[in-house]
């Protein structure tokens, strides 16, 4: 019964047609080595020169942007929440992202260089302002997708094209929902108060995903909190955060709220997510993902403003050639109070999609007052463009790959434009042919 109620509240991180779907797929895998991963971050500013707050340019591999904050709160003698940054990277690549330390009245010079074998530092700077989610423009990915026949590579060049032109559905990939792609139901349980059932999927035996971390989710399952503590790595820090609390003898809603904020916060985003995903997939249905119809807030793609779509506005031409410019576009809800809420039609859509999840927009406002900073609602593009794509097919030491580059606009993940090109023939969306091992994704934080 469980595993039919979580398959309804999927979190359709894999699109139910694709956008290309005349264009045969290449097949393939991404993610064999750190290497074929490679990610820019595009800064939306540059620091000034002076200010409490230091910027580095760190290159990262291997390593989740959230171990990657712990060492350096580290090495500069700060709390964690004294580090900023735009954005999350994938720990299985080569990243490149600006953070921000506070410092006040610290110089880059005043502190010893940091030496990690998974982190380099590229320049240093000074700014006035901390770093924070959303300060950054978008990300340039060079991907090598392997287990493929390299003169494929004209049928990854057509898909490429023909997102260029029609845009990205702005799908919210498989990394924001974890390892066992339930990170949203852990979010759900949180907007309920349902703390037993928090603990239970982010603790409890997976029938999709059985082999994860399966010695000590066993041992949670069998009352053996102390004893499951020792089964979980280091990595796992919500689960161990909250089997701590339970190992003392702490109570559900205790051991669920030791978690730190920011990963509780992430899977109420997660939430949100699944939610939008699920708008997405009917705006396609209907073949109004990438359109503007009356009803829609319609979302500036400069500045992320929107506005409302009344029939005056719909009426005029000018409304319909500005999204064929890709200057506005519909968007979809990010549901959380202070999200501009469309009537009509375009509400009723996203009404359903969140009562899918069993959940009301009462709900969603009362728990958005309880958490305090949370949950932040939002307006989300449908779509996003695609820009400066390039591709390639050829043969190194590693054997034979189809190279695809391309940049995105915060807050958009390259695992969706590389499931259109690839076009796997199970539901598991393009990766190591596994979960990712934690929920840091090559996107921005939301």
């Amino acid at each position: 019964m469980q595993d039919e109620r979580e398959n309804a509240m999927s979190p359709r991180a894999t699109p139910p047609r694709y956008l290309t779907a005349d264009i045969p797929g290449t097949g393939g895998v991404i993610k064999q080595r750190p290497e074929d991963f490679l990610v820019d971050e595009i800064p939306l500013y540059e620091p000034s020169g002076e200010g409490e707050h230091i910027y580095l340019l760190i290159q990262k591999h291997g390593m989740s942007t959230m171990d990657m904050v712990g060492e350096i709160a580290r090495h500069f003698g700060v709390e964690r929440r004294a580090i900023g940054t735009a954005g999350l990277k994938d720990k299985h690549a080569i990243t490149r992202q600006v953070i921000s330390i506070h410092a006040p009245g610290k110089r880059p010079e005043d502190f010893p260089m940091l030496r990690h074998e998974r982190i380099s530092v590229l320049w240093a700077d000074l700014h006035g302002n901390k770093l924070r989610a959303g300060h950054l423009k978008g990300n340039r990915f060079s991907i090598r997708i392997r287990g493929v026949n390299p003169m494929d590579v004209t049928r990854a060049q057509k898909a490429l094209r023909r997102l260029e032109t029609e845009g990205v559905p702005n799908r919210i990939g498989e990394q924001r929902f974890g390892m066992l792609m339930n990170n949203h139901l852990i979010g759900r349980a949180l907007v309920l108060d349902q703390w037993d059932e928090a603990l239970q999927q982010l603790l409890g035996p997976s029938a999709q995903f059985p082999e994860r971390n399966a010695a000590g989710r066993k041992l949670f399952a069998e009352g053996k909190y102390a004893e499951a503590l020792d089964a979980f790595p280091r990595s796992a820090r919500a689960e161990r955060q909250a089997l701590g609390q339970l190992a003392r003898g702490r109570d559900a809603r205790r051991a669920v709220l030791s978690i730190d904020n920011t990963l509780l916060g992430f899977f109420v985003s997660a939430l949100q997510s699944a939610v939008f995903n699920r708008v997405l997939d009917r705006r396609i249905e209907t073949g109004d993902w990438n359109r503007i119809v009356e009803g829609d807030l319609a979302l500036k793609h400069d500045n992320y403003a929107v506005f409302a779509v009344d029939a005056a506005t719909f009426a005029d031409p000018e409304t319909h050639a500005r999204c064929a410019r890709f200057e506005i576009s519909p968007s979809g809800a990010m549901w959380g109070a202070g999200m501009p809420r469309p009537a009509g039609a375009i509400g009723q859509i996203e009404r359903e999609a969140l009562a899918e999840f069993g959940l009301s927009p009462e709900q969603i406002d009362a728990f958005s007052k309880r958490a305090g900073g949370m949950i932040r609602g939002e307006r989300r593009p449908l779509r996003v463009r695609l820009t400066a794509p390039d591709i390639e097919g050829g043969v190194d030491e590693h054997g034979a790959y189809i190279r695809a580059a391309f940049e995105l606009p915060r807050g958009s993940f390259a695992t969706v434009v590389l499931a259109e090109i690839m076009k796997p023939a199970d539901t598991t969306p393009p990766g190591r042919g596994r979960p990712n091992e934690d929920s840091d994704s090559e996107e921005e934080s939301d």
